[in-house]
């Protein structure tokens, strides 16, 4: 792991441009470590959980949006939970990732993939359509034979379906994602 400069920094600029996108302050952090302690992915990241929140403080945008760490955080808010100061840290999180994406910083291609093709499965359908997820992905990442034989298994159970299922209301879905799409420009 490389040496963290601080002074590289460009003061607390982005640490508020998190704060405005989020909602959430990176700057109340004061680096307790429960956050990267209670981790199950810690091990993965190029910067643990405090690491990253720390960065952010410091202004360190480049150093944030280049890891590795916001695309593999599964939001399993164990991070959140366990904040003393009742920091979102899991929704920072997405939120680094939202914006590395926009700036097309991937340092993960299969979890941008997985990303792209469960957003528009949400996008199309109002829910996720299990079935699409996984052909697209397979077929997008290269993976086009994993978990293939997980397939029949799950579908005999009714615990996936063929043919995607749309929600009533899946215009008002899709007109989030036309929202959003528009903010973001």
């Amino acid at each position: 792991m490389d040496t963290i400069k601080l002074a590289a920094g460009s003061g607390r600029g982005f640490a508020q441009e998190v704060k405005k996108e989020s909602g959430e302050d990176p700057l109340l952090c004061y680096q307790c470590g429960n956050c990267t302690a209670g981790c199950p992915y810690t091990e993965f990241f190029d910067y643990p959980v405090n690491q990253i929140m720390r960065l952010v403080q410091a202004g360190m945008r480049e150093q944030v949006l280049s890891s590795k760490a916001p695309w593999l955080c599964a939001t399993c808010e164990t991070c959140t939970t366990r904040c003393p100061c009742e920091i979102d840290v899991a929704h920072i999180m997405d939120t680094l990732r939202a914006m590395a994406y926009r700036e097309k910083r991937y340092t993960e291609k299969d979890v941008k993939t997985f990303y792209e093709t469960f957003l528009g499965s949400l996008k199309a359908h109002g829910r996720i359509f299990e079935m699409g997820i996984l052909m697209r992905y397979n077929l997008a990442s290269g993976h086009i034979f994993s978990d293939a034989d997980l397939g029949p298994k799950v579908m005999s159970k009714g615990l996936i379906h063929f043919l995607p299922r749309n929600i009533k209301g899946k215009d008002e879905v899709a007109k989030i994602f036309r929202k959003f799409a528009e903010r973001s420009r």
